[in-house]
């Protein structure tokens, strides 16, 4: 399962294929109220709730993310990351779907992270909209128990997958190569909005394309030339292309766009503004970007 995407109707003929891993990577967020208002909750309720047949919840703020960090979503160390993945029923054989129920942002964070292991998988395109959308049922409660599965990944993340607060630092300063790419909205962007963050604003030298610029009405990814278009002042802006975001979750949803065009010099910043904004000596800038 080489595609980054899969749509609704693929999903639904691997359905009873044996080797299918289906994943609920969904995550609550709540809107900010006021600047700091910062609120997140597992989307392990929601999964009980209604979950496509077959899905088992991969728990971004638990098994998955590194709970000594300061940020949440931290990237686990890879031999946890593994361990977790295993215990979610993950084998060599596996046929890995991705979805979650906002459109894929989450699903993309995870597609990232399986990526850098090495590991192949694919998005559900849409996410749960699309496939409610669809006509395909829902079921609710949680699925039988599975054991741990064999998965022989190197426990290792693959280089150039990610980068941390140092090597953002070194590219602000100009002593590293590469273009700094927020993917949040324009309004948080520029800091005329509220913000969950610490600090409103923008990391010195930043480009700015919004994530949500990337789907259609309908919550899939744009393709072909609508795709292109969006993304064609990064595809000529100096690489490596280091994306980040709130959390690591909208650049997610960037890097998968940039894959899907080709681009491979691509990097996610795992803190990103939940690292960065909360440290006072760290620099951050308001306005638009420069046309």
């Amino acid at each position: 399962m080489s595609a980054p995407l899969i749509s609704a109707n693929g999903l639904a003929a691997l359905l009873d294929d044996p080797r299918l891993c289906l994943l609920d990577a969904s995550v609550e967020l709540a809107a900010p109220q006021f600047d700091g208002d910062y609120r997140v909750q597992s989307g392990h309720t929601g999964w009980r709730a209604g979950h496509i047949r077959g899905a088992r919840h991969a728990d971004l703020l638990g098994d998955l993310a590194d709970a000594s960090a300061p940020f949440s979503f931290a990237l686990p160390e890879a031999q946890a990351a593994l361990d977790a993945l295993r215990k979610l029923g993950i084998h060599d054989d596996a046929l890995i779907v991705i979805y979650d129920r906002s459109d894929g942002f989450w699903a993309a964070r995870l597609w990232w992270m399986l990526r850098s292991l090495g590991i192949d998988a694919a998005v559900l395109d849409g996410g749960l909209r699309a496939w409610i959308a669809a006509g395909y049922p829902l079921d609710e409660g949680a699925p039988p128990a599975i054991s741990s599965a064999a998965l022989s990944a190197p426990a290792q993340y693959r280089d150039g997958f990610w980068i941390d607060r140092h090597d953002v630092e070194k590219v602000v300063a100009g002593k590293a190569d590469g273009t700094l790419v927020c993917a949040l909205s324009a309004v948080l962007f520029d800091g005329s909005a509220v913000t969950r963050y610490a600090r409103r604003g923008h990391i010195p030298g930043s480009s700015n394309l919004p994530a949500r610029s990337l789907f259609d009405d309908d919550g899939c990814y744009r393709r072909g030339a609508a795709l292109d278009e969006t993304l064609a002042g990064l595809r000529q802006a100096e690489p490596p292309l280091l994306l980040y975001c709130g959390g690591g979750i909208s650049a997610a949803a960037l890097a998968l766009a940039l894959t899907m065009t080709g681009e491979t010099r691509v990097a996610i910043y795992d803190g990103s503004l939940q690292e960065w904004a909360a440290e006072p000596s760290l620099p951050l800038t308001t306005g638009a970007a420069p046309v």
